[in-house]
């Protein structure tokens, strides 16, 4: 954990001067597990080979053009029944490089974004990233904070923590994408990834007490699990003190019984966006408005051994051409 420090201390999100108040007063910021989003060309060091042509699942490019369709029809629908804009960012798990980001935002439906990710470390070749829109956010910094073994384990690593700092309506909004090791792993090792987390929060907090920051991430816990609450996620508002977060998806869950992936006949919500107290308790400027599952008929399997489950890519290594594993999740802000 000292180390992680030492690291991140030589690179912190400082912005200066304010920018010009933008006119929107609803932003929205999404989350989607991309599952498995990988082109056809090996990756020189990653174990990449299920996802090639002569791999197990057969991945041609006629396969992989269908999935960077399917997914820009979900990230190009997100919250425009709401914000006509659109989502100012959506973080991204699952991805294995540049090459199928740049394929990805050329699709027309979300050609306007831009993306920050830097290639991590896990084996498999699948990152996090972020997309945005560069009219709704603009970014001045970013850094890939690499995670720290939990005893010695190099098996089940988060998959580094993805820091973008950046301009929304006006103020300083920061960025934490995640992707925490698996259900495989026990649950130590997500509280692990948890401490590392808060350990880059409070650093973030010194430089500014008053930080917007939202942490974003498939979790692979849900949000009443220990390392959520390592983490410092609460239920409730009058819950949220000085350097925790709010969770507004443990309500989704605990309390409405919807969840962002199924398993064994039970809803689980991984997909989480937490905020940091002051995106809950701001004056003027940004502030949390309300959050949504982003659930839609085609979405869904519709019959089948899976039927009411998230409609995949692949059942087993049969190509449902499907969307993800996982539901998209959104967060509304509102400018004051």
């Amino acid at each position: 954990m000292k180390k992680l420090l030492i690291l991140f201390s030589v690179w912190l999100c400082v912005t200066t001067a304010q920018g010009q108040k933008n006119e929107r007063n609803l932003y929205s910021v999404a989350f989607y597990n991309l599952e498995n989003l990988f082109d056809t060309i090996h990756d020189n060091g990653k174990n990449d080979y299920e996802f090639l042509p002569q791999g197990s699942y057969k991945w041609t490019s006629q396969k992989y053009e269908a999935k960077l369709k399917n997914l820009a029809k979900v990230l190009g629908q997100l919250s425009r029944d709401k914000v006509s804009e659109g989502p100012a960012v959506i973080g991204v798990a699952e991805v294995e490089n540049d090459r199928v980001l740049t394929d990805l935002v050329k699709q027309p439906s979300i050609a306007k974004y831009k993306f920050v990710h830097y290639e991590g470390p896990d084996r498999r070749g699948i990152d996090c990233a972020l997309l945005y829109d560069p009219e709704q956010f603009t970014v001045t910094n970013s850094r890939l904070v690499l995670s720290i073994p939990f005893n010695g384990d190099t098996v089940h690593l988060t998959r580094g923590f993805l820091i973008v700092n950046g301009k929304m309506g006006g103020e300083r909004v920061c960025f934490i994408v995640n992707h925490w090791p698996s259900r495989g792993a026990q649950s130590s090792v997500r509280v692990h990834a948890a401490e590392q987390v808060r350990a880059l929060a409070d650093s973030l907090f010194r430089t500014d007490k008053k930080m917007k920051l939202i942490v974003m991430g498939d979790l692979n816990d849900d949000p009443m699990d220990a390392s959520l609450h390592t983490l410092g996620a609460r239920k409730y508002k009058d819950q949220v003190k000085k350097r925790d977060f709010y969770d507004p998806w443990w309500t989704t869950l605990e309390d409405e019984g919807v969840g962002t992936l199924l398993y064994k006949g039970k809803w689980n919500l991984f997909d989480q966006i937490l905020i940091s107290r002051p995106l809950l308790k701001a004056k003027k400027g940004l502030s949390y408005d309300h959050n949504e599952v982003f659930i839609k008929n085609y979405l869904i399997q519709q019959d089948g051994k899976y039927k009411g489950s998230p409609l995949r890519t692949f059942g087993g290594r049969t190509w449902l051409n499907g969307y993800s594993d996982h539901l998209p999740t959104i967060l509304y802000l509102k400018d004051r």
